[in-house]
């Protein structure tokens, strides 16, 4: 159960998308913590604040590529 002053990192995958995860918890295979430990208002403020292109990385390198050419 969450409580008002729980602790949350922000993860990121390989992909490049973001999630909050409690700090007390192990984080998930294929997330890694970035950022600073905060309340979930402050990380999912960091979020808006860096995930700026909601496409996953393979998406937007593969765009990229395409229009290289």
């Amino acid at each position: 159960m969450e409580t008002e002053d729980a602790i949350f990192v922000v993860v990121i995958n390989h992909e490049e998308q973001y999630s909050i995860w409690p700090a007390h918890r192990s984080i998930p295979q294929g997330w890694r913590a970035v950022g600073n430990p905060g309340s979930k208002p402050e990380c999912l403020k960091y979020i808006d604040e860096h995930w700026t292109d909601l496409r996953p990385r393979s998406l937007r390198e593969h765009l990229a590529a395409s229009t290289r050419h």
